[in-house]
């Protein structure tokens, strides 16, 4: 398998700190969620190196090891979509594939819909269309109990001091609670998450995330939301405790070129507690689209 390094670049006026593997202008962007880091890549980017990309997993704007700016602000969708754009473009990026998981794969919605930068491709994990996710969500009670932490993130000081407490403990337990497999998140995983979320000024930047977008997924509707014309591959933990199984429907006329693959008895955390399964099928369906270079 190809060996993974980390480094630093220089992208939209911050630097990042990214893992990567393989070599080339294929680019393969990795983009994590919350409460994560370019740590949830570390099964896939050897994988996506061996089928021909240059895997890239950067720790986002506020996360890990990269930047954190001040400003709740700062922290808006479309500083997000600028910030991969510019990681394609100082990567020098001729073909682009983005894969991405939870708030990533927020960002990777709304770069496919804006077209902020020709794609090749799009997998997304467990984090719906963000249209179809504003329908359920008013049809849908029970989605909107899963997503009451939302509602509880728009408070000043206080989801910081709970996940603090307690060495981050809550931070551990958002992994190992809601994982179905708990094998795959030992102590030393989570450690890892902790640790990140303790760093000076990592939990308001995350929290942020949340925060500076409140109302930023209500821009689009099935009216007039543009269709995305790039092959997107979904791929859905079936036992995902925050996300209700309903949100992998009713994509006809928002995506084109719309794969589907649930995997049944997995979490949230698919690429991680599932991470041979999400592999061979996101290999597979490279292979399909012919993006396998």
């Amino acid at each position: 398998m190809t060996s993974t390094h980390t480094r630093q670049v220089q992208a939209n006026g911050l630097t990042f700190t990214v893992d990567e593997a393989g070599e080339g202008d294929h680019v393969a962007l990795f983009l994590h969620g919350f409460p994560e880091s370019r740590y949830s890549w570390r099964s896939q980017l050897s994988c996506l190196a061996d089928l021909g990309w240059r895997a890239v997993a950067p720790d986002l704007r506020g996360y890990g090891e990269t930047d954190r700016p001040k400003l709740r602000s700062d922290y808006r969708l479309p500083h997000l979509v600028a910030d991969t754009a510019a990681l394609f473009d100082v990567l020098g990026a001729r073909k682009r594939l983005l894969i991405a998981h939870d708030w990533g794969a927020l960002i990777a919605w709304a770069f496919a819909l804006e077209r902020a930068l020709p794609l090749d491709g799009v997998v997304i994990m467990n984090v719906p269309h963000p249209v179809v996710f504003q329908e359920v969500l008013k049809s849908s009670a029970a989605q909107r109990r899963r997503s009451w932490y939302a509602a509880f993130f728009q408070l000043p000081w206080l989801p910081e001091l709970m996940l603090r407490a307690n060495g981050a403990g809550a931070i551990g337990q958002a992994f190992s609670g809601m994982a179905i497999d708990k094998s795959r998140f030992p102590e030393a995983v989570l450690d890892h998450y902790r640790q990140n979320a303790l760093k000076p000024g990592a939990l308001t930047a995350m929290i942020n995330y949340y925060r500076a977008n409140l109302n930023e997924l209500n821009r689009w509707s099935r009216g007039d939301c543009p269709s995305i014309e790039v092959p997107t591959l979904m791929l859905w933990g079936e036992e995902d405790a925050a996300l209700g199984i309903e949100l992998t429907e009713g994509y006809e006329g928002l995506v084109k070129d719309f794969t589907l693959s649930r995997l049944p008895g997995v979490s949230h955390w698919v690429q991680q507690e599932a991470p041979e399964a999400v592999n061979e099928r996101m290999g597979a369906w490279l292979k399909s689209r012919a993006l396998a270079p």
